[in-house]
């Protein structure tokens, strides 16, 4: 029997969650909320370097994402190893993120936006797109998936859904006294994101968080599109 957990984070590749997220999950955390991550990809195509192999790649990322997690206090993650660039919007997969929230149950279930304009990552748009049907209508509907009444899954309803990366965001969390643990999953992922300070990383990363709190009585923010669902 898997132990329920508050709330699911569905990121697309290793890194994702800590760029849009990890701040309000330190904040979590430090609630005593029992937050999993859910990894659909494994990242390896995130490179340039032509002396990087594949499988390697995935296996030092998905290294990478353990120590981010554990570093804002994240309870589990859960990886589904699909290739880097290969989502697709499919039964399946569908499946698998119904599976989970079904195990799961928890009550936020969080990911990137899926309605970004122009360019985003198609893994970005699939894992949206998949992870709101998961949500609605199939993780609570009876007949969906039948096979997996049959593995103990019994329907959940998910109470609310936060989109990182949102053009338009109506939530914001105060991540004032959490931003440092935020940047300190950030450096986990060193396949990713130079340490050299020189780089501004931090610096960029304070100043646009400053940015989505204008108008808040607090320094720092995160900020989503918050979807509640009341039935």
């Amino acid at each position: 029997m898997t132990k329920p957990a508050h709330v699911m984070v569905v990121t697309p590749h290793p890194d994702d969650a800590e760029f849009g997220v990890a701040g309000t999950v330190a904040h979590w955390t430090r609630e005593g909320k029992d937050v999993i991550y859910v990894v659909p990809t494994n990242g390896d195509k995130g490179t340039n370097d032509p002396n990087m192999k594949p499988e390697e790649l995935a296996r030092i990322r998905e290294q990478e994402q353990l120590a981010a997690a554990r570093a804002l206090g994240v309870r589990e993650v859960v990886f589904l190893r699909h290739p880097d660039q290969s989502l697709e919007d499919t039964p399946e997969f569908r499946k698998e993120i119904v599976r989970l929230i079904r195990a799961y149950r928890p009550q936020t279930v969080g990911t990137a936006d899926l309605y970004r304009r122009r360019i985003w990552h198609r893994d970005h748009r699939i894992t949206s797109q998949v992870t709101l049907d998961a949500v609605y209508p199939y993780a609570r509907n009876l007949p969906s998936y039948p096979e997996l009444l049959e593995e103990g899954l019994q329907p959940h309803n998910v109470k609310e859904v936060l989109l990182w990366g949102a053009e338009e965001p109506n939530y914001r969390t105060d991540i004032s006294a959490t931003f440092d643990s935020k940047i300190a999953a950030l450096r986990c992922h060193k396949s990713q994101i130079s340490d050299n300070p020189s780089t501004g990383l931090e610096e960029r990363l304070r100043q646009r968080h400053k940015m989505l709190a204008e108008g808040e009585d607090y320094e720092l923010a995160e900020a989503f599109y918050r979807i509640e669902i009341p039935w």
